[in-house]
């Protein structure tokens, strides 16, 4: 009895762990998404700021409470756009400082008041001087408005204080944002998106064609070059009998597959610069694609496309329903170099960026690398030209941004033949009632005049 219960716990325990290990794979995908990022900060940043700022207040009593509403949405101005407009930490302070004087300005210039009773003049002529200040000095800030009228009412504290107090926590709350911005989120893509420290041991399945094999081969070398633990392993699969055992002719054929393999291996050494590594195995083709790239350490598979009836072939459909990361890759022009790269995105998420990292490795420092998402109506342009910045700033590359205002099929028939290579998502992160409804893009383009590479994010 003890021995069972003790099993049930065991059990229990090991359901928790995977359990908390999908959890925090799907935090982790939900987080490389911007604005998820920006939100979650804010949440996290304003409230400990503000919380800092009232714990000096409360041992200071010369300083006002009233400080608080113009620092809390600046801060928030600051933190959830950090490349908008207004995301200047030198603005932010001068602009608080400059609304606090004019506040003192026109407290001083006009009659005095009680705390009950605010001038109507004063309150005027403070927005006035705080706008026209502003502007002048080229430092618009939405809280300096705040900073100009409340100095009209400080309670306990005198005038100076209350311009002093904006001053000296305008500046703390610069310089936090200034280190996070420079520190973290400028270089988010190093701490939060897997792919940009791995997907560099590539498994490449040598299915089809040889020559379109090949370049298959030679496509992810080039991806796994882009990192020095770089390295690649080419296999061959071997059919077993209908009973499962291996048929007397396999052997022959394993020593012909190895010395062929062998000869690709050394041309993606010389061309690619990266190792590579041989390996020809038996059983079915997925669960051994599967069981290879475990044994060998790899964390993408790059596979030539396959089409059955127009439809992914079952092999290509189980490795995207892995949990490794793949791309299918499909040779039409025969090239081994892809300088010129279309990148084409439907929503942020972790897909995009895999997408962005991988086109960016393989047009390298000289290359050309595009962006693009399309559009409906004209009024989705601004939102979808910030989604694609956030994206684009990601990768350390020049990057070219088009939103287009067209039919995703429409604009890649018009534009691929200007590229080599153009990468689109397998649409694996939506549901099949939606792919049902609306096919995946690269379902739709049969006839396009440049190699398709489709990128697949695994499973958590």
């Amino acid at each position: 009895m003890f021995e069972g219960v003790l099993a049930r716990l065991v059990a229990a325990a090991r359901r928790l762990r995977r359990f908390e290990r999908r959890e925090l794979a799907a935090f982790g995908r939900w987080i490389q998404h911007t604005g998820n990022l920006l939100h979650l900060t804010v949440l996290v940043a304003v409230p400990l700021l503000i919380g800092v700022v009232t714990f000096v207040s409360n041992a200071l009593a010369e300083l006002s409470f009233l400080l608080f509403p113009p620092l809390a949405s600046g801060a928030y101005t600051l933190f959830s756009d950090p490349e908008g407009r207004y995301a200047s930490p030198r603005k932010f302070v001068v602009g608080l400082v400059v609304g606090a004087l004019c506040g003192w300005a026109a407290l001083g210039l006009s009659a005095p008041v009680t705390v009950a009773s605010v001038s109507p003049v004063s309150a005027a002529l403070s927005i006035f001087l705080t706008g026209a200040a502003t502007w002048a000095l080229d430092v618009e800030e939405p809280a300096a408005f705040s900073t100009a009228l409340l100095v009209l009412v400080t309670d306990d504290a005198s005038p100076e204080a209350y311009v002093t107090s904006v001053a000296v926590f305008g500046a703390l709350v610069a310089l936090v944002f200034s280190v996070w911005r420079t520190r973290f989120y400028e270089r988010r893509a190093q701490y939060l998106y897997d792919t940009a420290q791995g997907d560099d041991h590539v498994l490449v399945p040598m299915r089809g064609d040889p020559e379109a094999a090949e370049t298959t081969a030679l496509f992810g070398a080039t991806l796994a070059a882009a990192h020095d633990a770089g390295k690649v392993v080419l296999l061959s699969m071997l059919e077993e009998d209908a009973d499962g055992d291996a048929a007397p002719t396999l052997d022959d054929a394993a020593t012909e597959t190895a010395a062929r393999l062998e000869d690709t291996a050394r041309t993606v050494r010389t061309r690619a610069g990266v190792p590579c590594e041989v390996v020809v195995a038996r059983g079915a083709p997925v669960p051994t694609t599967m069981e290879t790239a475990a044994n060998t350490n790899c964390d993408l598979v790059v596979t030539p496309y396959e089409e059955d009836r127009g439809l992914l072939s079952p092999y290509v459909r189980g490795v995207f329903d892995s949990g490794l990361d793949a791309v299918a890759f499909r040779s039409t022009t025969g090239a081994r170099r892809w300088r010129r790269i279309l990148v084409t995105v439907a929503r942020p998420g972790d897909t995009a960026h895999a997408m962005l990292d991988f086109a960016a490795r393989l047009a390298g420092k000289s290359g050309n690398l595009s962006v693009c998402t399309c559009i409906d109506a004209e009024v989705e342009r601004r939102r979808a030209e910030s989604r694609l910045a956030n994206l684009a700033e990601t990768v350390d590359a020049d990057v070219e941004t088009r939103v287009a205002r067209s039919n995703v099929t429409d604009f890649i028939g018009a534009n691929a033949g200007a590229y080599d290579l153009l990468v689109v998502g397998s649409s694996g992160d939506r549901s099949r009632a939606s792919r049902f409804v609306s096919p995946p893009t690269f379902e739709r383009l049969h006839d396009v005049e440049c190699d398709v590479a489709i990128v697949d994010r695994g499973r958590p």
